[in-house]
């Protein structure tokens, strides 16, 4: 298993298994989360797309923003077929790994309330929420913000 970054032919793998990944949320959230709707083309052009490849298929992706005092994780999407396997937290993992490597002390991310599995899968990881806000696109729904403080001391592993 490996993580590569995306590149222009990848654009119609990216947008599909972000919808199929998020489906479950937009049936029961009535509407798209926003991971969903993104442009995705401008965060190809500017390197944010990772995919994790498995058997030579696409198993998920991470979206992440580098900025000089930390990591933004935009999204984290699996795909149906490759869920429960291990491959998110292999990603976090992985994203942890590229935050100490690039000498970033945080990675935040932000996620709807209502997505309480994801809610508790980053916090068994280490992120600690930070506060909730309501959606400013999107009236009723409120963002739960996380972050994780990087420990350098670790040593940077494979995925």
């Amino acid at each position: 298993m490996t993580m590569r970054r995306a590149t222009e032919a990848d654009l119609p793998v990216v947008v599909a298994l972000t919808a199929a990944a998020f489906a479950p949320y937009t049936q029961s959230f009535g509407a798209p989360p926003v991971p969903v709707t993104e442009d995705y083309g401008h965060r190809l052009d500017r390197g944010e797309i990772w995919l994790r490849e498995a058997d030579d298929r696409i198993a998920g992706l991470v979206v992440v923003e580098r900025h000089p005092d930390h990591l933004m994780l935009f999204s984290i999407a699996v795909a149906p077929e490759f869920q429960g396997s291990g491959h998110g937290v292999a990603m976090l993992t992985w994203l942890e790994d590229r935050a100490r490597e690039w000498v970033v002390p945080e990675i935040r991310l932000y996620t709807n309330a209502l997505m309480e599995r994801n809610i508790a899968l980053y916090s068994a990881f280490g992120f600690q929420e930070t506060g909730r806000r309501p959606h400013p696109n999107r009236p009723g729904w409120t963002i739960v913000d996380m972050s994780k403080a990087i420990d350098r001391t670790k040593k940077v592993g494979a995925i």
